[in-house]
Formats: C-alpha cells, structure tokens, sequence
C-alpha cells in the first residue's frame, strides 16, 4: 500500500516529518521518499525468501538515487543494471560490484569493458551477437566474464504491453533453442563462465501464477543443459512483483515464494530476483503546489487545477495511463473550491495530466501530495520545455536530508555552447567513458 501520510493538527506527514516543512524547505516540485518504507519492503521479502539460498538484486532503473541505492546496499542487496552509468551510481553509492547482474539488450562495448574491470557478478546475455561480443572484449581484457542468457518464455504476465517483457513479440531474451545453443558456444569459451539462467516477463505482475510458470521453464532448460554437463549456480527468476496503486490487490509475497521452494526442492540453486517497483513505488509522492484553478465554466465542462510539477517531473500518467492517488497536505481551506478536478502542468502538451477527475477542494497555493510516486518518478523526469528537475528527499524518523537539490537552468545549460566556433567541453568527447 502507498506510504502512509499520517495526519497530525490537519498537516500531513511522511513518518515524522511535516511535509509542509518539506515544501517550506525545499519548495516544490519535490519527490519526498520514505526510509522506513523502503527498509520494510526488503526485508519483508527477505524474510519471505529466507528458506531459499537468495539474493535479492534491486532494479536500479526504477529509483537511482545515490541515497536510495546506499540503503539498500547496507541492507545486503546486490543490483540490477542496464546500463554503464547504472554500474557507476552503485560503485559511488557503495555497492558491490561482485553483487551486481548487468541485464539489457544493447550493451555498448565500453560499458561491457567497464563491468568487466569491474567484475561484476554476471551478464544477463540477451542475443547471440551479445554473446560474440562479450567474448571479443573478455578476449582483450584477459577477463572471463560470467554469463547467464536471458531465455524468453513467451508466457503473458498480464501487465500494460509497456511493461511486459516475457512474449516472442517483445525484444527482451532469447528463445529456448537459441538459448540452448548460446549456452553450448559459451561453455566451450575459455573467456566465458555459464554460471545462471534469466528470465524477466514484465513488471506490475499481479499474481505468482505467470512467475511460477516462467521459472517452470527456466528449470526445463536448466535439466536439459546439465544432461549436457552444462552446470547452472543460479536462477534468475526477475523481478514484476506488483504493487497497490488503487485497488489492486497485494502482491502474495510469501504464496510466491511458498511455491518456488516447492519447485526448487531437491535442487542446489541459488535464486536471484530483481525487484524494484515492489521496494520503491509506495515508498515515495511528489509533492507538488496548485498555481491556479481554473473551474468549469459550464455544466459539461471541466475544472482544472494548474500545478507546479508536470509531465516531465512524473510521466506515468500519460505514458501508461497510471493512477496515482492524490492528497491534500492540510484540511481543506475554508472558502475553497470543491469540484471533480483534472491535475494538470504547465508544460503545453494535452498530455500533461497527473491526474483526471479527483474530487478535492481547493484554493490555489493548496499542497497536494501524488503518491506511490517512488518508482519509475524521478528516473523518467525530463528538462521538457527546458524545465528544472525535481527536488529529491529521504525521511529518516524524525529527520529529513536533500539527497538530491533542485536542478537550475544553469545545471541544464551546462554542456552546449551557442555558436559552433566556441570550444568544445572535453567531457562531450569522452561521453562514453565511467569515472570509478
């Protein structure tokens, strides 16, 4: 369920701290995220896990805050990446590159050859031409690379066609055959380490039913392989566990893994999962300020309630039609404005909605809180119409710190130049290159 908002002399607060200070403090648009939340979720699925040898690997894409990624490393997590900058943020927020799994279908050659340096716990291999090119560059390095392939399943998670990954028509994996004959090339590789098998089918999944079955497969092709000789250490089983938004039910976390030890017993395999919607999503809101309202102005009209944060702060909404519940930070003024309002920005797009038909009552200056904004909010956030980046803060008890400051034109200017006679940044040249 979303993180609670907790109403104390009619002012919200997100564990012990007032979010009218936060937006006092820090103004507004900000994503304000929850540590106890965060530390909730992991260890709730921890625990649930606990009778299987397990690591959980966070799903880096879905919150990349250095802050965020430093807790859950204290927490024991390993990482899931897909890109080199990914690998980069978890090095400088302490993780441990030995925990980290590099998913994705185009990995570049630098960012293989900084994972390899690295050496990093294993590359998810999506394609045969992945997998040519990952020897290539071990080759050069003098590294073996562990490898696992990405097989897909073709199974239907049930989620927005965005977000599934599982079936033949999307680009993710590998089918069984193909896999099967990468895993024969890689074993014969000096250069390359089979050490798992991957699967991911899609996020936002509502039931164990899809996950179940799409590991049942994975475990076909683990029996096949090994009749080979071909020994697999792990099972990467992805992640997609689902979160309440609106109505959905929870996710049955310990059901889940009820029937994976069931379906592991008797077998030696370490199971990796990705989570990262499950951690973050309700752990965090944006909080957000009316600039104006705009009340219909006629019986079929509609009434608008102009705010500071937009499309470009949390995409969700008009990329995959997502709800977000939407609360008032104090009790609703007196003399306010009581209607079904839409939530929209200022940037000029239609699209720029946060939300559709919510009844609230108004006034402008009004601090509104959109919920379950902790996953997939700040990682998509855009300079559309050369808009600043939102704020970032962690609530820690009593106490809250910026763990990202609002972004400014000048953070946005930096790097271009206005007439082609001026000189170069050496960093555009070097654009391809990590730090750590």
């Amino acid at each position: 369920m979303s993180v609670v908002l907790e109403f104390r002399a009619g002012v919200a607060h997100v564990e012990d701290v007032s979010l009218r200070e936060i937006a006092q403090r820090c103004g507004t648009p900000t994503y304000v995220y929850s540590r106890a939340h965060f530390t909730s979720q992991y260890t709730t699925l921890d625990a649930a896990l606990a009778p299987l040898p397990h690591q959980i690997c966070y799903a880096v894409k879905a919150n990349s805050n250095l802050a965020v990624l430093n807790l859950f490393a204290s927490l024991g997590a390993g990482f899931d990446i897909v890109s080199g900058g990914e690998l980069e943020r978890v090095i400088r927020a302490g993780g441990d590159p030995c925990k980290v799994i590099f998913s994705g279908v185009g990995k570049s050659g630098a960012e293989i050859d900084f994972a390899l340096k690295q050496d990093i716990r294993c590359f998810n291999v999506e394609s045969a031409s992945e997998l040519e090119r990952l020897e290539l560059h071990a080759q050069r390095l003098s590294r073996r690379a562990r490898i696992s392939v990405r097989v897909n399943p073709d199974i239907d998670a049930g989620t927005h066609p965005y977000i599934s990954t599982g079936l033949k028509t999307n680009k993710f994996g590998v089918p069984r055959d193909e896999a099967l004959a990468m895993y024969r090339r890689a074993s014969n590789s000096q250069w390359l380490d089979v050490i798992g098998i991957d699967c991911h089918i899609g996020s936002q999944i509502a039931t164990p039913g899809p996950l179940i079955e799409a590991a049942q497969r994975l475990l076909e092709l683990v029996d096949t392989l090994e009749s080979e000789g071909i020994r697999i250490e792990h099972l990467d089983i992805g992640g997609g566990l689902g979160v309440t938004y609106r109505d959905e039910p929870a996710f049955d976390v310990v059901g889940y893994t009820q029937q994976l030890k069931r379906l592991l017993q008797g077998r030696s395999l370490t199971v990796s999962v990705e989570p990262g919607r499950f951690l973050v999503a309700n752990g965090g809101l944006l909080l957000t300020r009316v600039e104006y309202l705009k009340p219909a102005s006629a019986p079929d009209g509609r009434s608008f309630a102009i705010v500071d944060a937009a499309m470009n702060d949390l995409i969700r909404p008009t990329l995959y039609q997502a709800w977000h519940g939407i609360s008032t930070v104090e009790a609703p003024t007196r003399g306010g404005v009581q209607a079904n309002w839409d939530i929209v920005g200022p940037v000029c797009e239609s699209g720029d909605f946060l939300a559709h038909d919510r009844a609230l009552t108004l006034v402008e200056g009004t601090l509104l809180a959109i919920r379950s904004a902790g996953a997939y909010g700040f990682v998509q956030s855009s300079n559309y119409n050369s808009r600043n980046r939102a704020a970032e803060v962690l609530v820690d008890g009593a106490a809250f710190k910026v763990v990202r400051r609002r972004e400014t034109v000048a953070d946005q200017l930096r790097g271009e130049t206005a007439t082609a006679d001026e000189p170069a940044d050496p960093h555009i040249a070097a654009s391809l290159q990590y730090e750590v």
